[in-house]
């Protein structure tokens, strides 16, 4: 997506009663939301690298997501059942349910998921090592979205 369209979508929704635009191009997918300290990222279609800066606090906060890089190993992939907030532990500060070289049984917990307020405990559907870690604490995952990969 052009920038200037970006900065125009944004400036729509800063002086609007809109306080969350998505829209969805060839390009990939832009979130705007207004309101809250929140923090800017960009995926770049072509380069899957990731830069995030902190945004003022009443500003929109714009999103630009490709579609996710396949997993650089093979083995068994978990994926996301919901769109939700991935959280790799039960609480800040809390021990993480499992690190790379894990090993795991089938229906242990790996993470959490928070969708509408509701902390969804996801469990490992395959015994095995946990060989890859695909999604950072914190972070907005989507419905098939690749988690962990086990082998």
């Amino acid at each position: 997506m052009d920038l200037r369209k970006l900065k125009t979508l944004i400036d729509l929704v800063s002086e609007s009663n809109v306080s969350e635009l998505e829209i969805t191009e060839a390009e990939g997918k832009i979130r705007i939301v207004k309101g809250g300290v929140a923090m800017v990222q960009h995926y770049a279609a072509q380069a899957p690298m990731a830069m995030a800066m902190p945004v003022a606090a009443s500003a929109p906060v714009a999103e630009v997501v490709a579609p996710a890089a396949a997993p650089v190993e093979t083995g068994h992939i978990v994926k996301s059942p919901m769109v939700g907030t991935f959280y790799r532990s039960a609480s800040p500060g809390a021990k993480m349910f499992v690190e790379v070289g894990d090993s795991v049984k089938q229906g242990e917990t790996v993470c959490i998921i928070e969708a509408m307020k509701i902390l969804n405990e996801i469990e490992a559907d395959k015994s095995g090592v946990v060989t890859q870690i695909l999604c950072e604490n914190g972070q907005a995952v989507e419905y098939g979205q690749p988690l962990f990969v086990i082998e």
